[in-house]
């Protein structure tokens, strides 16, 4: 083949290329740049084939694998919706735990209520008692003092023995005989007697129970494993006794009022 072909053949190549850059679009922009060696070999009209099966760019859709609709979430997307998602239920929680948090508050109130009233109800246990709002006892004359409902014969028996046994471990003196005399004349052994007309019942500090003892005395001789309900009938005993020998040397040395 002679140069003057090759040059005929290299001018029609050019031709070919630059109708194919035409119609094949952006696809086709780099061919035309080819080694000289590669348009050579290339057969004619081979430019052309290949613009062919070079696909246009595919329009932008929305919907389709590779648009905002059908593109797979980000990878912060799943935890930015865990977070939105924990943040609700964190809300909710909250919420259900403030009304909880009033409930027991409305719960505790009533609780103290109750308590307040089972108080009230342990210092009115004395018989005929009666308080004022402030929570001062009510007085009376002498001659209006509830009379007393004496306890059976047996149980003032086997609440003596019971305060003896009690007192022995604590090393309280007293004998049956020193209580039961006290006992009687005190109360005539009625263990809800109060006292609603003396001096203390005035301060506010009545006697009472089987001794006749008075709150500031129960708590201070109270003895440990006893009962700090002042009408108990063991636990009224085993504290007149042991404030009897504080200040007498013990109960049988008591016959008048102590």
């Amino acid at each position: 083949m002679t140069a003057s072909t090759n040059g005929t053949r290299r001018a029609r190549t050019h031709t070919v290329a630059l109708a194919g850059i035409v119609t094949a679009g952006a696809a086709a922009l780099t061919l035309p740049f080819a080694s000289g060696a590669a348009a050579d070999s290339a057969p004619t009209g081979g430019v052309t084939e290949a613009a062919e099966r070079t696909a246009a760019p595919a329009t932008f859709s929305p919907n389709a694998p590779n648009g905002v609709i059908g593109k797979a979430p980000a990878p912060g997307d799943d935890e930015r919706a865990d977070r939105e998602e924990s943040g609700r239920e964190n809300g909710e929680d909250r919420e259900k735990k403030e009304a909880d948090r009033a409930e027991q508050g409305e719960d505790r109130d009533a609780s103290e209520d109750r308590e307040a009233a089972e108080d009230r109800d342990d210092e009115d246990k004395g018989r005929g008692a009666e308080y004022q709002a402030d929570g001062t006892l009510v007085t009376i004359p002498k001659h209006e003092q509830p009379k007393p409902q004496p306890a059976s014969d047996e149980d003032i028996d086997r609440w003596i023995d019971q305060a003896l046994e009690v007192m022995e471990e604590n090393g309280i003196p007293g004998s049956y005989e020193g209580i039961h005399s006290n006992l009687m004349r005190e109360s005539s052994g009625d263990p809800l007697t109060i006292n609603l007309w003396d001096t203390n019942a005035e301060k506010n500090i009545p006697s009472k129970g089987l001794l006749q003892v008075i709150d500031p005395t129960f708590e201070q001789y109270h003895v440990e494993g006893t009962s700090k309900d002042i009408y108990d009938p063991v636990a009224n005993i085993v504290a007149a006794c042991n404030y009897a020998a504080d200040r007498y040397g013990s109960m049988d040395n008591v016959d008048s009022a102590y």
